[in-house]
This record gives structure tokens, sequence and C-alpha cells, in this order.
């Protein structure tokens, strides 16, 4: 197989009679952030629920790091190193910041009992080094619903980096922030690919996608309309395209295509 971090070839989704993938190819090189654009109803959610095991997809292939992927669900796409960050759900209210750092894998001794100690230290680290909190008024044990919106998705995006994660899905997340938690969440995207990892990233707001993107893959009712690399394409010829695919269903000739 080539040698992608991740592959889809001829991924077909159906829902009854309706058909939302239709034979989409795509794929994701290693250490490259790609963002994924598309309007409402293009097929973009159902495309990283097949790629993350929610749903199987009706035909086609999803190959991770070279291995085919058989019977994909949510728990074994976590386990071989796929990650996804929601906006309204990467975290719980109203747990404090070590629980959530470590929910669902947590640290234990060699007895088999939590090593609350390690995974509060762990959660230490990177608040301060990796997420930015420098206030003393928050610790490890402060609920998160006290934090911005931003150092919310810091304390996501750093989680599934520090259980390497290899793969991140941003699902919309910056929606609902203001410019300075906007550019926090940015920082934090940057900082995927200067760990060594990739992202998918998949936003409304081009201008979000296009300031930390490496290249844009842009589906249109199921299909693959154009993968365009960041630097053969300016800002706004990629906004010209998104809006003619809108209004005649294919992208303009003005952009360099590359493979999907």
């Amino acid at each position: 197989m080539d040698d992608y971090l991740l592959k889809c070839v001829n991924i077909q989704k159906n829902f009854g009679s309706a058909q939302v993938l239709r034979g989409l190819d795509m794929h994701v090189d290693y250490n490259e952030i790609v963002g994924l654009l598309g309007d409402n109803g293009a097929g973009k959610s159902t495309l990283i629920k097949c790629i993350t095991g929610v749903h199987m997809p009706t035909a086609g292939e999803i190959y991770f790091k070279g291995k085919h992927l058989k019977n994909h669900t949510v728990r074994n796409s976590r386990d071989i190193g796929i990650e996804t960050v929601y906006q309204e759900r990467a975290l719980a209210d109203l747990q404090s910041m070590w629980r959530n750092m470590f929910v669902g894998r947590e640290l234990r001794n060699k007895l088999g009992f939590l090593n609350v100690r390690k995974q509060k230290a762990e959660t230490e680290m990177l608040l301060r080094e990796h997420v930015g909190l420098t206030s003393k008024a928050i610790t490890v044990d402060t609920e998160v619903k006290n934090l911005s919106g931003g150092e919310k998705q810091g304390i996501a995006i750093s989680r599934a980096l520090y259980f390497e994660a290899d793969l991140i899905i941003l699902d919309e997340p910056t929606v609902a922030l203001s410019l300075s938690e906007t550019g926090k969440v940015q920082e934090f995207v940057r900082g995927i690919k200067e760990a060594g990892k990739s992202a998918i990233y998949i936003s409304h707001n081009i201008y979000h996608v296009y300031d930390v993107c490496d290249r844009f893959i842009i589906i249109d009712r199921g299909t693959l309309a154009g993968s365009f690399k960041q630097s053969d394409i300016s800002l706004e010829d990629l906004i010209a395209n998104m809006k003619h695919l809108a209004q005649t269903g294919e992208l303009m000739d003005m952009a360099k295509e590359v493979e999907a």
C-alpha cells in the first residue's frame, strides 16, 4: 500500500436508499495538517465517522499506517492512534482537569490501583508546558467548566498528543470562540505538526483552516472535488473555488490540483 498515514479507497456509505459517500478517495501524509472542506451535506462528517469507526463503509477500504482496517470500531480507532477532538464534547465540564486528561486510560501502579499522584503530576506538566496555563488560581483539581473555550481545546489536543495519537481529527475546533481564543487553538494545531503528528481539520471558516493547513481536500456531494497544496493556491482563490463549487458543482481552473 502507498506510504501514507491514512488512505481511503473508493469509500461508499449508504443510509438506506440515500448514498452519502460515492466512491471517495483521499489520503493524509505523515506529519501533515489537512483541511477538510465542503458545504453542509457534502459528506465530511460521514467520512470522519467511517475513519474513526463510528460507521462501517458500505464499500471501500481504509488503511492506517499501511494496515487495512477491518471491523473497525471507535475503541480500536483510539488504540491504533486516531483521536477526535470535538468542540462541545471534548471534555467533561464537571470533572477536574487531571480526571479529564486520563479518563478511560487511567495510570495504575504495579498492584493495579490508580496512581493519582502520577496522573496529577503529568497533568501539571501538560498544563504548564503545553497548554501554557500560568495562573496559580488554576490547578490540576480545577473543574474544566472554569476554563475558556480555547484552553479546553488545548487540553483536549494535548491529551491526544500525550497518548501519542498519530492522527488527530479536529471537528470545528474554533466554533463560538473569540478571536484571541481562536488564536490559541491555531497555535495548538501548529503544535501537532511540530510534534511530528498529523491532523484533519474540519471547519466552515476557511480563514482558520488556511492559516495552519498544508493541504486542502474539498468534497462535494459525497465525492472528491479537488485537493490543493497551500503553496499552490491563495486564500482568495480557495474561497473563490468554494463559492464556484457551491454554485455550479465544479471547481474553477485557476488552482493547481494535486493528487488527493
